[in-house]
């Protein structure tokens, strides 16, 4: 573990020193100004609370897109992999939004929703439920069916069965496509909040664009990647290794 942390940090260290070098170069702050050069502007937003309310508003967005995807993914995707007929069924339309443009579906539910909050739910929840319910579908399809057949024997109650047979079978799938839809779902927020929101770090990013204030997009940048990057370390990752940790016993 602590050699895993070292090399993170010689890496973003190393990623640090290219930024540097890259600025030196530019010699101009407002094409790509130094790191300690965005300390001020960074103080600034977040003693006014702009940052932290504009943080929290597309936190809020993540965690509900995320919710709702990774639940309709998950029920699908074990539908379709463990009902063959359903899956011939539900392929087509799977294969169809997998390949759908995320800036599409964000067009078509704010045209036909409107510039609302619940459209800019729906347009990210939508994109992510291919990806989650593909994984989850191969996960179905790679259960032993030698417990599936001892539940049976023993006539274990469906809730039971899936919290003692399924679930923990599914578990490294289910950590692996919340891990790549944490990843995917805030990059979309972001999108969703650039195109028609009036707050969250999206918004701001496109107000600072216009402005061509470079020091407050990367503040707005860095400060939500420093965020999602937290969630990643401290609950993604120990939750996929502790899901997977029975596999190598």
């Amino acid at each position: 573990m602590a050699s895993r942390g070292l090399v993170t940090a010689v890496s973003l260290g190393g990623l640090a020193a290219l930024w540097i070098m890259a600025a030196t170069l530019s010699d101009d702050a407002s094409v790509l100004p130094q790191p300690w050069q965005l300390l001020p502007a960074f103080l600034r937003a977040l003693g006014s609370g702009e940052l932290g309310f504009h943080l929290g508003m597309t936190l809020m967005r993540v965690v509900c897109s995320f919710g709702l995807a990774m639940s309709v993914g998950i029920a699908l995707g074990l539908a379709m992999g463990r009902l063959p007929r359903l899956d011939r069924w539900l392929d087509p339309w799977l294969v169809v939004f997998l390949n759908l443009p995320a800036l599409v579906l964000i067009v078509l539910c704010y045209l036909w929703i409107g510039l609302t909050e619940t459209a800019a739910i729906v347009a990210v929840t939508l994109n992510k439920i291919p990806n989650v319910a593909t994984v989850i579908r191969e996960g179905a399809r790679a259960l032993d069916p030698g417990l599936d057949a001892m539940a049976g024997i023993y006539r274990m109650p469906f809730l039971r069965r899936m919290r003692h047979v399924v679930l923990p079978q599914l578990a490294p799938f289910i950590t692996a496509s919340a891990r790549s839809g944490v990843a995917v779902i805030w990059k979309i927020v972001l999108v969703v909040e650039f195109l028609g929101r009036s707050n969250g770090v999206g918004f701001q990013i496109h107000l600072y664009f216009q402005l061509f204030d470079v020091a407050m997009v990367l503040v707005y940048a860095f400060s939500f990647i420093a965020v999602m990057l937290a969630v990643e370390w401290l609950a993604l990752q120990p939750l996929e290794r502790r899901a997977s940790r029975w596999r190598q016993t």
